[in-house]
């Protein structure tokens, strides 16, 4: 069931949105990056495999920051990180989801049915939505379904003459294949980001130490394969200039095809795999906010929930609107980038956290990282945000920046709270 939980997390939004995307800056091996982005990946799971099966109690990476750096700052930086990624994650797959899978349906401009999906979401949040395990199967088995539909059919095409496989091994003739990999690399690294939030269920897991790696590095090596075989179907099926034209690229894979899969069956299953990835994320974002005003980190209206439902409704409402305001501010790849961005300071703080905390040691067995695979992860770490353009860099600076005051705003009303105790 953690394998499970963790693949759902993992499958899904990422590649249903942005093949197109990779394809566009790669050409047509976009089976290289995500293969790219799987190592990467898989290097930084390594240390939260280390991490999580060592305090099993621990919570996630802000915990993690605080036991190895002891700064509540660096703790609340790496806290408010996870929480604007997912604010902003959610953004994006909002755009992704009223873009040409959601003009099967109803055709509608992409900002206005971002802003009514995220309205939705929000309000569905409110009310108190409560994902369980087995609801998440039940998503998961839905998208999984849906690449696998990608890649039968298009060897349905190529089994009666359609498609063009050399274009599965052709980079795009007007980049360098080095740094076109790298570029797509940090699109598709997008793609398996989720994994981390698997640390906030360890408390659930009899025997972490031993289960925990298992489900961790097996549903990423199966994401991984799964996302490569997909990537090389569209590539095969449509030249990569077609799939980076379409915001409904794996719909546009499916059509050419030819296979006799409804379009509406097909955009309706992406549309399930993006929406439970936006709500799931919100709810993610809204919980950790509340969390951190009950832990001082947010001012205190941060805690404030609805009298009957008990849902944290301030914060609820406060990422629904920044993430509303988002969808204004740039395109589908722009936000994964700045989701990657910032996720990527909070993969740096654990992998050099694991280094740090090696000198705490503990008194049942767990999970051991070669020392070299948690250096190797915090160097694949910088490579990625050395590939950032300068608009992400900017975004994702001021979206810190407003961390940093809002941490500032917190103390000084904190301070001025117990002074005005005292009295």
């Amino acid at each position: 069931m953690l394998f499970l939980f963790i693949l759902g997390d993992v499958l899904g939004a990422g590649i249903y949105a942005l093949v197109g995307e990779i394809a566009g800056e790669v050409g047509g091996v976009t089976w290289v990056p995500m293969l790219v982005a799987l190592l990467m990946a898989l290097l930084t799971a390594a240390s939260y495999a280390e991490l999580v099966t060592k305090y099993p109690r621990a919570g996630g990476s802000a915990v993690f920051a605080e036991r190895a750096y002891k700064r509540p700052v660096v703790s609340f930086l790496v806290g408010f990180c996870m929480l604007a990624a997912g604010v902003v994650s959610a953004s994006g797959l909002a755009l992704a989801f009223s873009g040409d899978y959601l003009g099967t349906f109803i055709d509608v401009p992409p900002e206005l049915g971002a802003i009514v999906f995220l309205a939705l979401i929000g309000a569905l949040n409110a009310r108190g939505i409560k994902e369980s395990v087995s609801a998440n199967l039940v998503m998961t088995m839905i998208e999984t379904s849906g690449l696998v539909l990608v890649v039968v059919a298009v060897a349905v095409f190529m089994s009666g003459g359609g498609g063009n496989v050399s274009r599965a091994v052709s980079f795009d003739a007007d980049s360098s294949p080095v740094v076109a990999v790298f570029g797509a690399a940090l699109l598709a690294y997008y793609s398996f980001v989720g994994f981390e939030t698997s640390a906030n269920v360890i408390e659930e897991v009899r025997d972490p130490s031993r289960v925990y790696p298992k489900a961790l590095f097996g549903s990423l090596a199966v994401a991984g394969v799964l996302y490569m075989l997909v990537g090389t179907a569209a590539s095969i099926a449509l030249s990569s200039d077609e799939l980076s034209e379409s915001s409904g690229p794996l719909l546009a894979v499916v059509e050419e095809t030819g296979v006799a899969v409804p379009a509406w069956l097909f955009s309706l299953i992406a549309l399930i795999a993006v929406a439970n990835g936006a709500l799931l994320t919100m709810i993610m974002a809204s919980r950790l906010a509340y969390g951190m005003g009950n832990q001082g980190l947010l001012p205190s209206a941060a805690t404030r929930v609805l009298p009957n439902r008990r849902t944290p409704w301030v914060t609820i409402a406060s990422t629904t609107l920044v993430a509303m305001a988002l969808t204004a501010t740039g395109s589908v790849a722009t936000l994964a980038e700045t989701v990657v961005l910032l996720l990527l300071f909070v993969f740096v703080s654990t992998n050099a956290a694991v280094l740090v905390l090696r000198r705490d040691p503990v008194t049942h067995e767990h999970f051991h990282a070669w020392t070299a695979v948690p250096v190797l992860a915090v160097i694949s770490c910088l490579v990625l945000l050395s590939q950032q353009s300068a608009d992400v860099w900017l975004r994702g600076g001021l979206i810190i920046a407003v961390g940093v005051a809002l941490y500032a705003l917190t103390k000084a009303m904190r301070t001025r709270d117990r002074a005005a105790q005292s009295d």
